[in-house]
């Protein structure tokens, strides 16, 4: 059974993307704990990430930290901060969130945004992406995890 990241990364299901490349993709969450809130997710579906090899977790944490960077362009916010659960959907993930304040890294706080709020801060993150040089991973089209 595919899982509910499986399902967005093949396209069966909508997302938003911001970042693609070989081993992972990031998208937003529809559940945000602040604006800009995204999920890097391995295209391997491992159940947790202490499951994935070295390599591939050292990958996600690369993309995070670029992504996290573009974050605190993007919203003006002092940190990005990461969490990973991983008890909602059995496919790692690593949450990586702008911070405003620490009670913005709290997942209990997530809450549904609008598709307006979700294509806002997605397109503003994908512009922050490409201003830092990283075109080649923001998918040309904002609802696919193809490559270029």
């Amino acid at each position: 059974m595919s899982t509910v990241f499986e399902n967005i990364i093949s396209g069966a299901w909508a997302g938003r993307f911001v970042w693609a490349d070989d081993l992972c993709v990031a998208f937003a969450t529809i559940e945000p704990t602040s604006p800009g809130h995204v999920l890097v997710v391995p295209r391997t579906p491992y159940e947790a990430w202490t499951d994935a090899p070295a390599d591939v977790a050292a990958h996600l944490m690369t993309v995070a930290r670029t992504i996290g960077l573009a974050q605190k362009a993007a919203f003006d916010v002092p940190r990005a901060g990461l969490a990973i659960a991983g008890f909602e959907v059995p496919h790692t993930h690593l949450h990586v969130i702008p911070l405003r304040d620490e009670t913005d890294l709290a997942l209990s706080k997530a809450a549904p945004a609008s598709d307006e709020e979700l294509d806002s801060t997605m397109t503003a993150l994908r512009g922050a992406l490409c201003a830092a040089g990283h075109t080649a991973h923001v998918p040309t089209d904002m609802s696919s995890a193809a490559l270029a």
